[in-house]
């Protein structure tokens, strides 16, 4: 059985876990016992081991073709990448990690321990997220999705940062319509199913957080 260590809210993890939904490939899920490990963590059926985002999608691009999440022309290519490089670097740390690091128990997230939540850094992050759902929702509305009408990496990378946030109830998609009419087909298809699933002990997310509409 594929195996796949993870932390529950870690974008990087959620990233994983959609790629392997899109490619529609049975694994076993196991939460990570140390939240500060290279993760995510997957092991194939041949036992090649992968640690690390960047590593888990260049074994699984290469090894399951069937369903490329990386567009072959060039032009989509680079557009795709940028926006993964986008996702995982300035989306994190600007608007991801301030929120979700300051409400998250360590070992939902893999953030470093802290003490109460810091409100000034929260505030941070939500300014920046806002600006990054400006430019998501001109994308998705001029393009179909972040790139092309087909999803991409792209897409999965910027909606597991966003569904992280959304648990929590911290992306006001009312201001936005545009990122959220996006979101709303990003989390309706089959690979978002164990995402909207995950509960976390004594910390329920919002209301709308599994529903296919808000």
């Amino acid at each position: 059985m594929r195996r796949l260590i993870h932390l529950t809210l870690s974008p990087p993890s959620r990233v994983a876990r959609l790629i392997l939904g899109e490619k529609r490939l049975v694994f076993d899920p196991a939460g990570a016992e140390d939240p500060q490990a290279h993760l995510p963590v997957f092991t194939d059926l041949d036992g090649t081991r992968c640690e690390g985002l960047w590593a888990v999608i260049d074994h699984l691009e290469g090894t399951y073709p069937e369903r490329a999440l990386v567009p072959e022309d060039a032009v989509q290519r680079g557009e795709v990448l940028r926006w993964l490089d986008w996702a995982m670097g300035p989306l994190g740390e600007r608007a991801t990690r301030k929120i979700l690091y300051e409400k998250a128990a360590q070992r939902f997230t893999g953030a470093p321990s802290r003490g109460a939540p810091d409100m000034n850094v929260i505030r941070q992050g939500r300014e920046a997220l806002g600006a990054a759902l400006a430019v998501i929702g001109k994308a998705a509305e001029r393009n179909g999705n972040l790139v092309t009408r087909e999803c991409f990496l792209s897409d999965l990378a910027v909606a597991a940062h966003l569904s992280a946030l959304d648990y929590f109830g911290e992306v006001p998609w009312t201001d936005y319509p545009q990122a959220g009419e996006w979101y709303v087909r990003m989390k309706s298809r089959p690979s978002f199913r164990s995402l909207l699933g995950d509960r976390l002990p004594g910390q329920p997310p919002v209301s709308h957080y599994a529903e296919l509409d808000f």
